[in-house]
């Protein structure tokens, strides 16, 4: 996965794509730093790309020869929420070419997370999500939704989102209005790994990345192929936490935002880790297939 733990596509590419070229990257494990994984791109089957601003990458896709599955993240929020994603305007058009360059099947939209406040109420989110849907009807099939979650980041930021709990009449009327919404423009809409999967209101019971998908876009089975918790398709993740600039006030992966510019500055795009360099007292084990 590229990435969960940071947006490598909007501050990274120029590094992800040395890496792409040189046959393999490193990860260096969160909770054991000494720990080091290589992961040789032979071995990859699949490239899934999160990230809330593809334009980076873009011109680069054509020499990905790795099957790819592109997850971008479109939020309705203002800059006090999300202070350095670009303009949405621009990244519908890049999710546009996204689609046309990869094809619709291979592109999904998450509008995620969901908060409610008295600003970023339940008509500004269907009336925002209602436009998303109008915009990008011919290229994306596909939209998930999640509800946001009281993270380390999030509770410290209460001040700035200003967030309200959902009541049972918040998620009728956001269930109704978006399956409404995404069925107009032939889109299907879910939520993954939630409480309220929001299936009575017409949203399908679906993962993220179902093993289904993955077969499909790679021809292959394995036993492993399946996360404990979320039951998606089992991943790795070569990004690493605090390191994205985006500096959403919701974050779950930015729970340290000193540690951010630290991390930026180590950055070097011709290593082969993300942030920093290997040391020799580290640990290198190949991630095999």
């Amino acid at each position: 996965m590229v990435s969960g733990r940071t947006d490598i596509v909007a501050f990274y590419t120029k590094w992800f794509m040395n890496r792409y070229k040189e046959g393999y990257v490193d990860v260096r494990n969160p909770f054991y730093p000494k720990l080091v994984s290589r992961i040789y791109f032979k071995d990859v089957d699949l490239i899934m790309f999160c990230t809330k601003n593809p334009i980076p990458i873009i011109p680069y896709l054509k020499e990905i020869k790795h099957k790819i599955l592109f997850h971008v993240t479109l939020t309705p929020y203002h800059k006090e929420i999300e202070p350095n994603v670009p303009p949405k305007g621009l990244i519908i058009n890049a999710i546009k070419e996204v689609s046309k360059t990869i094809g619709i099947d291979n592109v999904y939209v998450r509008y995620d997370p969901i908060f409610l406040s008295s600003k970023y109420n339940v008509k500004y989110h269907e009336k925002a999500f209602d436009n998303m849907c109008n915009l990008l009807s011919g290229y994306v099939k596909h939209v998930i939704v999640s509800f946001m979650d009281e993270y380390k980041n999030t509770i410290k930021n209460k001040s700035i989102l200003k967030y309200r709990n959902f009541t049972e009449k918040d998620y009728e009327l956001i269930g109704e209005s978006f399956s409404k919404s995404a069925e107009k423009n032939n889109m299907t809409v879910q939520t993954c790994f939630e409480e309220k999967t929001l299936t009575e209101f017409g949203f399908i019971n679906r993962q993220c990345l179902t093993k289904e998908l993955a077969y499909n876009l790679t021809g292959k089975k394995y036993r492993l192929w399946q996360a404990r918790k979320c039951k998606c398709v089992e991943m790795t993740d070569i990004g690493t936490y605090n390191s994205c600039k985006h500096h959403c006030k919701y974050c779950y992966a930015n729970f340290d935002e000193s540690q951010i510019e630290e991390n930026y500055n180590k950055h070097d795009p011709n290593s082969s880790l993300l942030i920093g360099h290997v040391k020799d007292d580290d640990e290198i084990k190949v991630k095999k297939a």
